[in-house]
């Protein structure tokens, strides 16, 4: 055994050695700014076809992989996960419920690595299989034959009567799709194939009233590498039968030029009622605010070109739904946790429309269904404390939840039912759905999955406090840690968070945040500037030049998990994904002696050469342009690529990427990596993993998520020093 201990860390420490002399090629190039000059090292990693790029990116990732496997209990959290997989026995999720009551659902039962679409009729009703991903064939006549692939669906659409049921499907991590159609009462798919969309990112797929066919944006160059990637996308109008090849497009900034439409966003049409005698469009972006247009229904339907402007991006409207002769929203005018107003469809008010619920001071309000009832809606506080409430005949109610909810969501059937739902879950609670009677104010589950107990997590507990920044802002911080934890400043800790796109960290029932507080460690969650925790303004104050608030709200948490002795410097590692990756790039650069270890999965690390992604006009409005002298200033304060600094002391990292993704480049993650490892002046891992079958992390199997995540916490453990993750020293 002590043999085997020897060649396991003798080894290692040859690998930890020759990564510093398998340094990245670097062929340097500057770039001038408004009289500012900027050296980029690696600038030559963005060519992802070079095969000395090719050669390097291959041989770390070779590399990762052998030493992630040399780490003791490395699988610890995949062995977990399959275990209690197998415990529930199945789960459920992207449930579709029509008028008529038909249920479509995907589940997974433990063991599978795809999900599968199912059917009943009612909620207790007899359940059928509809579809097996694994029959799917694509239509790419790229394919390569002979080869086993793994298609995921990632949305499914059932028309409004329930008898189709468009199914949207991808592989490795491609965020593209095809999109079938299946005959419900036969289980019959139609022969056309549709390509070159993402509905389960944007457009959706919209039904026609007569279920016919439905509404996506088309992508007409899915080329990431193409400088027309993801511009000029249409709403097409498709009918079940044609030549998928052959759109018709309804609205675009080519179709309707007299609507100015940019080329870098989104048009996309709305469809809230199969009676609706109008149709609205956005144009879809970054931000929550957006340009909007309606139309009459007959005159599109009849190949009029006849929009007209509803409202712009300064009416500051949100979360639109059409009921009959009225239009409900929520409104961010002088109000950043929303008012819930409404207004008349046939002459429309959006400065002066009729307020249901006032803006609350210190809760956000997330989302509302109409109904025949009322209104139902669910507000946030710091957005980790949920509530529900009922707003009827002039008249607003707060509904008690069924149990204390850090999260809630709400769903209905309509405008004519009465007929509603709400999940609700948290850190430390299985994720539970209810009805909700108002005749007799009782709430009764209807889970479509078991819900378990889990005695490994009972002493478990959840924590949220307040932390005051730099600033003296108030910063939401969620903790999660067994009751028995002793505060002497030992424990490791897993901080992750986010802070852009206005997306807020809500509360969810983790298994690994569970596994990782169950072997003695924190999670830790800072709901910093630039998420929407707090409302609208939370995030413009983490957007552009305030950028530099999201990873000094993180830092502020850092510092007051060591003051209160949960932990203590080094014990830290920091973790994130895609725009997050500015948060911990950040972080780790202006203050790297707090943090142990770092991780990063498809992170954006170098801002000044963002808009290369293709992504264009959405990071331009998140993060700014680099064309505009006060914003490129932003841009290179948030920039972590260009904060590398010689001769210190960076934490050991692990720079995960996904060779297939069309939103943040894998060159963001090599450059980092590179310029990193060149200039550390520590002796901890840095660790690039190229997954070559990967794209941004969304539309992978359930085994490799979990592996994946085996891996992440395996290094953590083993950089924050607990003992099950050591390698043995050796005499």
């Amino acid at each position: 055994m002590r043999d085997k201990i020897f060649i396991i860390t003798f080894f290692l420490t040859l690998f930890l050695h020759a990564q510093k002399s398998n340094l990245a090629p670097s062929k340097s190039v500057i770039d001038e700014y408004f009289g500012t000059k900027i050296v980029d090292s690696y600038r030559n990693l963005e060519d992802l076809n070079d095969t000395l790029t090719k050669n390097w990116m291959k041989s770390q990732t070779d590399y990762t992989n052998t030493v992630l496997g040399k780490i003791p209990n490395w699988d610890n959290y995949l062995k977990t996960r399959l275990t209690l997989d197998k415990k529930q026995g199945y789960s459920v999720s992207d449930l579709r419920i029509t008028s008529n009551d038909k249920y479509f659902y995907l589940k997974r039962k433990a063991g599978e690595k795809t999900s599968k679409i199912y059917y009943r009729l009612g909620f207790k009703g007899k359940e059928e299989l509809l579809y097996d991903p694994s029959s799917f064939v694509s239509s790419y006549k790229d394919v390569t034959p002979n080869i086993s692939h793994e298609f995921i669906i990632n949305l499914i659409s059932p028309s409004w009567d329930g008898s189709k049921l468009a199914i949207s499907l991808s592989e490795k991590g491609k965020e593209f799709s095809e999109v079938i159609i299946l005959d419900v009462k036969t289980k019959h798919v139609y022969p056309e194939i549709i390509t070159q969309l993402n509905p389960s990112t944007i457009g959706g797929l919209k039904w026609l009233e007569d279920n016919s066919g439905f509404f996506y944006v088309y992508y007409p160059e899915i080329d990431s590498k193409s400088p027309l990637f993801a511009k000029n996308t249409e709403t097409v109008l498709y009918k079940i039968g044609e030549n998928p090849n052959k759109r018709r497009v309804v609205f675009s900034n080519l179709h309707n030029p007299d609507l100015n439409i940019p080329k870098e966003v989104y048009p996309a049409i709305l469809v809230f009622n199969p009676d609706d005698k109008y149709y609205i469009g956005i144009l879809v972006d970054s931000e929550d605010f957006r340009k909007t247009f309606i139309i009459d229904k007959r005159d599109l339907l009849s190949g009029k070109n006849s929009w007209k402007p509803l409202y712009t991006k300064d009416s500051k409207i949100y979360f639109i739904k059409v009921v009959e002769n009225e239009i409900y929203f929520l409104s961010g005018n002088n109000s950043p946790n929303y008012k819930l107003c409404k207004t008349s469809l046939s002459n429309p008010d959006f400065n002066n429309p009729e307020i249901i619920v006032s803006e609350k001071e210190d809760e956000v309000i997330k989302g509302y269904a109409v109904t025949k009832d009322g209104v139902y809606y669910t507000t946030t506080k710091n957005g980790v404390e949920a509530k529900f409430y009922l707003y009827k005949n002039g008249k607003e109610t707060n509904i008690k939840l069924p149990y204390v909810s850090g999260n809630v969501d709400l769903s209905s059937k309509g405008k004519d039912f009465s007929d509603v739902w709400v999940k609700c879950s948290g850190w430390a609670n299985p994720e539970q759905r209810y009805r909700y009677s108002l005749n007799t104010d009782k709430f009764t589950q209807e889970n479509l999955a078991p819900v378990i107990e889990y005695p490994e997590f009972k002493d478990i507990i959840v924590e949220e406090v307040s932390v005051k920044s730099y600033d003296g802002t108030e910063v939401p911080l969620s903790l999660i840690y067994d009751k028995n934890l002793k505060k002497t400043g030992s424990a490791p800790v897993l901080m992750q968070s986010y802070g852009a796109f206005a997306e807020s960290f809500y509360p969810f029932f983790a298994i690994s945040y569970l596994s990782w507080a169950s072997q003695g460690g924190v999670v830790a969650v800072p709901h910093v500037r630039g998420g929407g925790e707090k409302g609208a303004q939370w995030h413009k104050d983490g957007q552009k030049l305030k950028k530099p608030n999201s990873w000094k709200d993180l830092i502020a948490c850092t510092e007051y998990l060591i003051a209160e002795k949960y932990t203590s410097a080094k014990k830290i590692a920091v973790w994130s994904a895609s725009a997050g990756g500015i948060l911990v790039g950040r972080a780790i650069t202006e203050r790297p002696e707090l943090f142990g270890a770092a991780i990063v999965e498809s992170g954006v690390l170098n801002t000044l050469r963002v808009e290369k992604n293709g992504t264009g006009e959405t990071s331009i409005k998140e993060y700014g342009n680099l064309n505009n002298p006060i914003e490129f200033k932003g841009l290179l304060e948030m920039d972590a690529y260009q904060h590398i600094k010689t001769g210190v002391d960076y934490p050991a990292m692990l720079i995960c990427t996904g060779i297939n993704d069309p939103r943040v480049a894998p060159w963001q993650s090599t450059k980092f990596l590179a310029k990193v490892l060149a200039n550390s002046g520590s002796n901890k891992p840095v660790l690039l993993n190229v997954d070559y079958e990967g794209g941004h992390g969304g539309d992978i199997t359930v085994l490799k998520r979990y592996t994946s995540l085996s891996k992440i916490f395996a290094f953590a453990f083993w950089q924050l020093g607990h003992p099950n993750y050591q390698l043995k020293k050796t005499l």
